[in-house]
């Protein structure tokens, strides 16, 4: 599969996607958002003869992508660019009309994970928003979903708890990309905006971030693609008192406790005889983060953990409905209720029929 990235499309003819000669462009994107030969996008842009380059804004991680997930961060200058960069992820998470002011076009590219929890969609949300205030152009030079285009799965998230973890009414895994969800967020909020989307060429739905041939670029908890695969249903753990292996070399692939104990989790959740998974009992002691310094032991999988130490287990209420999308996971497992049950609800809520039809309006890949 050969793929073409939207912003390399935009660099062939920056006037055909931008709508004039040299605007004066803002640019949401850090250095780890590469091409297809893994130069940084924002070098590129800036150093385009066609393109004045007002600003940079910058999400969670910072430019580089370098920062802990949740340190918040103020603006700056890029040491390379010379241009001043905007902190979305500090004092405030939504482009001001000061930092618009002289900005005729604001291009967003990010990598996506998949997943509703990645704060980068929170942030292209809230781009278009300020961009529709202040009436100038948004471009997205978009990029495939790394888990594909077809499997939907999770509960939609209740807009009474919208937080930056969960800002937009979808699926834990949406299968969409961020140009499609931009188109989404765009029309179905009635955003009276220039939303205009460079799309990738020759990625297919049916295709994982392996097939794509692209370079996977890290943030300092997302090192690779099988992390992102569980990052769906592992990240849930954010929202109790167990560690999902920050500070570890495996962050999200490690889950677990100082009082879990690793081989009878193990056992029980192999026990359980899933298709292609296998669970292996592991210790670790996390560097930073929860139970720093402390051995842990323990693997993955909410309902077996909380079945193991009913006593020990807790939820941090607030985040955990944060991250669900709502209480309904929480109480369930409270209720002491199957997990297959849970996801049968899920898939059956009208919600999630009625996102299954609005999500074909916008679908722009095959």
């Amino acid at each position: 599969m050969k793929v073409t990235l939207g912003v390399t499309r935009l660099l062939a003819d920056p006037a055909k996607y931008l709508g004039s000669a040299r605007p004066r462009l803002g640019i949401v994107a850090n250095y780890n958002a590469v091409d297809e030969r893994a130069e940084p996008i924002i070098k590129r842009l800036a150093a385009n003869p066609d393109i004045h380059l007002a600003a940079l804004f910058s999400a969670e991680h910072g430019l580089w992508g370098c920062e802990q997930a949740g340190v918040k961060m103020s603006g700056t200058v890029d040491r390379h660019t010379g241009a001043t960069v905007h902190s979305l992820y500090g004092e405030t998470t939504k482009p001001t009309p000061e930092m618009l002011s002289d900005i005729d076009v604001i291009v967003f590219d990010a990598n996506d994970v998949g997943s509703r929890y990645w704060t980068y969609l929170s942030t292209m949300a809230k781009v278009i928003e300020a961009a529709a205030e202040a009436g100038i152009t948004v471009v997205i030079t978009d990029r495939p979903n790394p888990l594909g285009g077809l499997a939907v799965e999770g509960n939609i998230l209740d807009l009474e708890h919208r937080s930056f973890v969960g800002y937009l009414p979808i699926p834990i895994r949406y299968s969409m990309t961020f140009g499609e969800l931009a188109l989404m967020h765009a029309r179905e909020s009635g955003l009276d905006v220039d939303l205009r989307i460079v799309e990738t060429e020759g990625w297919r739905r049916q295709a994982l971030f392996p097939d794509t041939g692209l370079f996977w670029t890290a943030t300092p908890n997302m090192p690779d693609f099988d992390t992102a695969m569980l990052y769906p249903g592992t990240c849930l753990f954010e929202g109790t008192n167990c560690s999902e292996g920050r500070g570890t070399t495996k962050p999200f692939k490690l889950i677990g406790a100082p009082w879990l104990d690793a081989l009878a989790l193990a056992e029980a959740l192999n026990a359980v005889g899933m298709n292609w998974v296998r669970f292996r009992p592991a210790h670790f002691r996390p560097a930073f983060s929860k139970h720093a310094h402390c051995e842990c032991g323990g693997l993955e999988m909410l309902a077996a953990v909380r079945a193991q130490c009913p006593d020990m287990f807790a939820w941090n209420a607030s985040f955990i409905d944060h991250l669900a999308g709502g209480p309904g996971l929480r109480e369930h497992f409270d209720a002491g209720r199957p997990a297959e049950e849970l996801l049968n609800l899920w898939a059956s809520e009208a919600k999630a029929e009625a996102f299954a039809l609005k999500r074909e309006r916008y679908t722009i890949y095959e």
